[in-house]
């Protein structure tokens, strides 16, 4: 994520730092839903996590092609 400044708080680098940080955070919070034994959860962060990854590799990726540009 970046602050007012424009700084990078994932600690990342370049294009896709965020989506790298936001996938690892759902791969934690996945983890710790599975521990809960709360199913659906598991598998809406199972999607998002999906959704992250395909964002992730390319332009083209991502469940909705015909996304809002801001």
């Amino acid at each position: 994520m970046t602050d007012r400044d424009g700084a990078n708080r994932s600690g990342g680098e370049g294009p896709g730092a965020n989506l790298a940080f936001i996938r690892q955070m759902l791969g934690q919070l996945r983890q710790v839903a599975y521990q809960e034994r709360a199913q659906m959860l598991c598998y809406l962060i199972e999607m998002a996590y999906i959704e992250a990854g395909e964002l992730q590799n390319g332009p083209n990726g991502g469940s909705d092609q015909h996304r809002e540009r801001h």
